[in-house]
């Protein structure tokens, strides 16, 4: 498998979503504990994440 997949993993789960069947949740989190490239892109996509959250919420406010 190729971090490619496993990144679509990771944005359904910072998503809320069901991951991939391909790569179930314990499946992840051995290749994240291994691959420090994955786990940065998934720590900055929950960043993007939050602050889209925040900047949302500051628009509802409006």
């Amino acid at each position: 498998m190729v971090c490619a997949q496993f990144r679509v993993a990771v944005s359904a789960r910072v998503d809320g979503e069901a991951p991939p069947p391909e790569v179930p949740g314990a499946v992840l989190d051995a290749h994240l504990l291994e691959c420090p490239e994955c786990r940065r892109w998934g720590e900055r996509a929950r960043r993007l994440r939050e602050l889209a959250a925040r900047l949302n919420g500051g628009l509802d406010g409006a």
